[in-house]
């Protein structure tokens, strides 16, 4: 298989945020068209339903016309999802003539780093996860829970504590912010409103993490806020160096929407640079890491293939 300029890669990237579609023909990239993400049902994610509404979206880019590769880049493949019934059902529904369904932390990896390089990488967004590799024996995920159990420093995590402080203030507890719950308010109505709102409701992790701006804007001002703005830097710290343990001087990088907030990433960096490292800057994110894991499969006919993280058919 040859990457020329008509090779084509179809890159899918599945998060909470949504689902990302983007042909690539050669380096020539195409639209990144977009759809609901992901929605987790009692039986885990629903992959027909993504992957019918990634065939719509891959159909307004390339017709009837098959690429020669699909990457399926997908958060929760490796607790959420039958890692084989996924091939099966991408497989069916894209038709590429290559596929590839990979854990989102790999592609994350390889986006972040350019290129299958050795390294860690943590995404923080809806979620968080670490992952070091260096694509031969070491393979190391770090945290990646979910929201419930997990996800240490990601949006979800940051809006669910936010809330609890805020509720803190409204019970009269130490450790509350009245300036959270007053915010809170201003987003989800009435305290007593709020467990069905971010428990119940099958986005619930969205919902949360719709509440890390509020907190990380507050942080200026607020010491409550400050302090979780940096537990959250810490924690995604303390995640990366655990995913990169063992690794021969590997890269590091971080990548997601968190980052976009100061004392986030001020506190993430003070936690490496205690360890004596630092973030090597992110070349691109999980939809640039699908498509060079594409791109690398055309010009070598090959992957370094993974049973958990990453499948090749």
């Amino acid at each position: 298989m040859s990457s020329g300029a008509g090779y084509s890669v179809a890159a899918v990237d599945i998060g909470g945020s949504g689902l990302r579609v983007q042909v690539r023909r050669g380096e020539e990239p195409g639209p990144v068209r977009t759809a609901p993400g992901v929605r987790i049902q009692p039986g885990g994610i629903d992959v027909p339903t993504l992957a019918l509404a990634a065939r719509g979206l891959l159909a307004e880019e390339v017709g009837a016309e098959a690429p020669d590769v699909v990457v399926w880049s997908m958060r929760g493949l490796l607790f959420l999802a039958d890692r084989v019934e996924v091939m099966q059902t991408v497989r069916s529904a894209l038709g590429g003539r290559r596929t590839v369904v990979v854990s989102d932390a790999v592609a994350n990896l390889v986006g972040a780093l350019g290129g299958l390089r050795p390294g860690a990488v943590v995404a923080a967004g809806t979620g968080a996860v670490a992952f070091g590799t260096d694509f031969a024996d070491t393979w190391r995920r770090v945290d990646g829970w979910g929201h419930v159990l997990g996800d240490v420093g990601s949006a979800a995590w940051l809006g669910l504590e936010g809330l609890r402080a805020a509720l803190r203030a409204h019970d009269g507890l130490p450790d509350g912010s009245s300036v959270l719950l007053g915010s809170g308010v201003d987003a989800y109505g009435e305290p007593a409103t709020w467990p069905r709102q971010v428990m119940n409701a099958p986005d619930a992790p969205e919902r949360l993490a719709g509440f890390a701006p509020v907190v990380a804007d507050a942080a200026p001002t607020d010491p409550v806020a400050a302090d979780l703005c940096a537990r959250a830097g810490r924690g995604l710290g303390d995640a990366l160096l655990a995913a990169a343990a063992g690794l021969a001087d590997p890269r590091l990088a971080a990548t997601g929407g968190v980052l976009g907030a100061s004392p986030v990433r001020a506190s993430l960096e003070e936690r490496l640079s205690a360890e004596g490292r630092r973030l090597t800057p992110a070349a691109g994110g999980a939809l640039d890491g699908a498509w060079l894991l594409g791109t690398h499969l055309g010009q070598t006919g090959t992957l370094p293939a993974h049973a958990a993280y990453l499948l090749v058919d």
